[in-house]
């Protein structure tokens, strides 16, 4: 049996009776699946880890808590043997050869009828890699090759594409803070499948690079807006695009719904009966602070955060920024689009009973090669901004997380 190698089947066992010898943690590992695939799990052990326990108590599987005894393999369709008793394992191991009982053993692969395959799950594919010399199995091998695989059919660097027609719509994406790294798995596969990506200036622009050469990149910033107002033109084109029969995405930088006008998108493309799949993105909001070194929130000193946007001053009318409760909170603030307005929304906190001594951190260019971070107080982060020369895009910290970091990734002006 050594020298030809397993041939790959997949078996389909709902419903099916599937035996289970030992409730270690090669059980633990291998239970979920069989779950999964709604087999009738029958458990012979005298005990079980407690995440197989669990298993147990909710009526995933049935346990019996006893050792191997003969014929406990009669009906079953496959059997997986995993006691630390090699007496046991070998007799289980011929009394499923006896009734052609497909068994996998874990203690000696070389004895078992059956191996299991490492898999990976993406989409509604599964893969499984079986090492095809048997004389040279290699698990580790076999369980890298498997994860390149499925991480390349994630990620969209390995794109396998659809042949049966696609139904056209438009995917808003988060594309996450600009690391290109940090974009979702999901957002990174739309993006290989994309006919068509209208992109923000803020989206992780080094994507777009390795995107095939059929696929149609507009750049939002340069749409011809005419008679439009720029929201409404972009809200156009998506429309326009996914009425010509395209797969289209939106990649919006941080998260569409985190002062990205993405709902304005999705009310815009359902009105015109568009399908629409919205994709979460990391917003920068807590992730451009991460990686500055600035927790949002942190044991003993901040149990709560606030997102505001600063495009608008504090004395705006337009403003819909309750700036006086803001100053009476003891947490993080966290605001964004506030550069140029960082002056007038200092002056207001401070106004309202913020200490001016209260730290200020302003990252720019956050998570990517660019990245830097300047700090300051409330009541020198007006002449901090001017002298640094800091400019937008930049997410503002204020609050005394600011100085709970490694003193290396401060820099207090």
């Amino acid at each position: 049996m050594a020298e030809h190698p397993a041939y790959p089947v997949g078996l389909r066992l709902a419903g099916r009776r599937v035996v289970v010898l030992g409730g270690g943690q090669v059980a633990q590992r291998r239970l979920p699946a069989l779950i999964a695939a709604g087999a009738d799990v029958l458990l012979v052990s005298p005990e079980a880890t407690p995440s197989v326990e669990a298993m147990a108590d909710t009526g995933e599987i049935t346990w019996e808590r006893r050792r191997y005894a003969d014929g406990d393999l009669a009906d079953a369709w496959y059997a997986l043997i995993a006691t630390d008793d090699a007496g046991a394992n070998q007799a289980a191991s011929a009394e499923a050869e006896r009734h052609r009982v497909w068994c996998v053993r874990s203690d000696d692969a070389d004895q078992a009828t059956a191996w299991t395959p490492a898999t990976g799950h993406s989409e509604g594919v599964t893969v499984a890699v079986l090492t095809t010399d048997a004389r040279g199995r290699d698990p580790r091998h076999t369980a890298a090759v498997r994860d390149a695989v499925v991480e390349g059919l994630r990620d969209g660097t390995l794109v396998a594409p659809h042949h049966r027609t696609r139904t056209p719509g438009v995917a808003l994406v988060g594309g996450g803070p600009g690391d290109p790294d940090l974009i979702t798995v999901r957002g990174r596969r739309l993006l290989a499948e994309a006919d068509v990506v209208i992109a923000d200036r803020l989206g992780p622009r080094d994507l777009l690079a390795e995107l095939p050469p059929h696929v149609e990149v507009i750049d939002a910033a340069k749409i011809p807006y005419g008679r439009f107002m720029a929201q409404e033109a972009i809200n156009n084109a998506l429309i326009e695009h996914a009425r010509q029969g395209r797969s289209v995405v939106r990649l919006k930088g941080g998260d569409p719904f985190v002062f990205g006008r993405g709902m304005e998108e999705a009310q815009a493309l359902a009105e015109a009966g568009i399908p629409c799949t919205v994709v979460p993105g990391i917003s920068s909001s807590i992730s451009v602070p991460g990686a500055a070194g600035i927790p949002v929130t942190h044991r003993g000193v901040a149990h709560e955060f606030t997102v505001v946007s600063g495009h608008v001053a504090p004395d705006d009318e337009r403003s819909l920024v309750d700036w006086p409760s803001l100053a009476g909170l003891t947490g993080t603030l966290v605001i964004l689009m506030g550069v140029d307005k960082i002056g007038q929304i200092a002056e207001t906190l401070v106004a309202h009973g913020k200490s001016p001594d209260t730290p200020v951190a302003l990252v720019q260019e956050g998570t990517t090669a660019a990245q830097r971070r300047v700090d300051a107080t409330l009541a020198t982060v007006a002449g901090t901004v001017v002298a640094e020369e800091v400019r937008p895009p930049a997410v503002i910290v204020v609050g005394n997380v600011v100085g709970v970091g490694p003193a290396a990734t401060r820099n207090p002006r």
